[in-house]
């Protein structure tokens, strides 16, 4: 019954319905990108207002943001390892629903503290739900979407989050210095993504829960009557009929569906793999844009300029999943990991040798796309390698070490800009994502153009790969 779902769904072909349902979807993990987008804008702003403190006068004897970068990615780790196990038992669409009211209700208190303590700690609450709602959206993405389009739906999707970067820049450059009813600009900026949540919850009415996920634990009536929705509303808007069933090659036989699978055979390697290429991926991505503001500020750019630079750099990151949704499935995932890895590194090498505003501009314009590139591409990867029964908690598990690392990252990054300078945090960040390329190179499966269940088919991914139609 499972594999004849997928082979309806990978049937599929590109039409308005099928892209309605990913941008539905995608606009919960909107608040995952503006909270991490956030970590590097507001930080400046509540130093300004004398909440955070620089140095060494900060929490722990370092940088305030470096403790409201911890509280934000330990959440994020908490959230996607709690959540993420509910997510494979009850389904995605519950996630959906609670994880945005407690997000929105955990920044509303965010909002009206005047500590750092307090500030860390909601930030901490807050970000446990968007870490559960990330596992559900990269899980129902991977699930919706047919497989031959399966890396442009991940590329579409990034570039619907990635507003968020452009939004929080804009907003950080504008209300820097603005204080509007009575409150100060940052205090605004936490009242944007209260408010987004609440019209997010209402655009999600109405989505069906994945058909897959329900076909995989027993309910297949439900997931033949949501098929059967899909296909028509699909015919409707398309002018001939849908392509015919092609019969897939049987999953691997195994059938994992506890968690401790993730650590057996074929599995194993992937689990690990993901978690070395997805941390150094994590960690270079998250080390470079969290912190650019105050790297540039350490090249001696003043603080408005350092926000409009950061708001210039944020422009393209909706752009360039876009761009890169046109060859999302021309080339295998690893290699575009690889890619991204490279020129992240060679960019961070070039960046320690300029001196002049455009320079820094230039090369933090090409870390950005190495990190987009290397960024979607993993979102898509590691969605792609768990079975349908160990999705949620596979992608929790990779997804919640990487957070944690990043948590960690943020003290790791203010401890590395106080003793090396900027040349010793672009130096960092160009040695992880040398590892990010070799691990990925070496250890990383094929996936492009395989159905959900022939990717965990050890014998089917070893095959080369099939030239796909442009």
């Amino acid at each position: 019954m499972a594999s004849t779902i997928s082979e309806r769904i990978d049937r599929l072909p590109s039409s308005p319905p099928l892209w309605s349902w990913v941008a539905r979807i995608s606009f919960g993990a909107f608040f995952e990108v503006y909270e991490t987008a956030l970590t590097s804008l507001i930080a400046p702003l509540l130093v300004q207002a004398g909440i955070f403190h620089k140095g060494q006068a900060g929490l722990f004897g370092l940088p305030d943001l470096a403790t409201f970068g911890f509280a934000t990615f330990f959440g994020l780790f908490v959230g996607a390892l709690l959540f993420s196990a509910i997510a494979d038992r009850l389904g995605r669409r519950p996630i959906f629903t609670y994880s945005l009211i407690w997000y929105a209700l955990a920044t509303l208190m965010m909002a009206f503290q005047s500590d750092a303590l307090s500030m860390c700690l909601w930030r901490f609450i807050a970000a446990i739900g968007v870490g559960a709602e990330i596992v559900a959206v990269d899980s129902y993405i991977s699930e919706m979407t047919p497989k031959a389009i399966r890396g442009r739906g991940f590329a579409i999707s990034k570039a619907i989050q990635y507003t968020a970067i452009p939004i929080a820049a804009i907003l950080a450059t504008v209300l820097a210095h603005k204080t509007l009813w009575g409150l100060a600009g940052w205090r605004i900026m936490l009242w944007v993504p209260v408010i987004g949540a609440v019209l997010i919850w209402w655009v999600r009415r109405g989505l069906p829960e994945s058909p897959r996920w329900l076909a995989e634990h027993g309910q297949a009536e439900q997931a033949q009557a949501i098929m059967d929705d899909i296909e028509k509303r699909i015919l409707k808007r398309s002018r001939g009929p849908l392509p015919p069933i092609e019969p897939s090659t049987p999953p691997d036989p195994s059938g994992q569906n506890a968690f401790a699978d993730l650590f057996r055979g074929y599995l194993l390697q992937r689990t690990l793999m993901l978690m070395v290429v997805s941390c150094a991926i994590t960690v270079a991505y998250f080390g470079f844009s969290n912190w650019l503001p105050s790297l540039l500020e350490a090249r001696g750019v003043g603080l408005t300029k350092s926000l409009a630079y950061t708001a210039i750099i944020a422009l393209s990151y909706p752009i360039l999943p876009f761009l890169f949704s046109f060859i999302a499935d021309r080339y295998e995932r690893k290699w575009q990991i690889l890619a991204g890895a490279a020129l992240t590194s060679l960019a961070g090498f070039l960046f320690v040798a300029q001196s002049h505003a455009a320079g820094w501009l230039a090369c933090s314009l090409l870390i950005t796309v190495g990190n987009n590139l290397a960024g979607y591409s993993t979102h898509t990867y590691r969605s792609e390698l768990f079975p349908t029964s160990l999705r949620a908690r596979g992608i929790g598990l990779v997804y919640s070490i990487d957070r944690l690392t990043a948590a960690f990252n943020s003290y790791l990054i203010g401890f590395i800009l106080v003793r090396g300078g900027v040349s010793g945090v672009l130096s960092f960040i160009a040695g992880v994502s040398l590892v990010a390329m070799v691990v990925v190179a070496v250890f990383g499966p094929r996936a492009r153009g395989l159905s959900t269940e022939e990717i965990y088919n050890p014998t089917v991914a070893r095959r080369p790969a099939p030239v796909m139609k442009s």
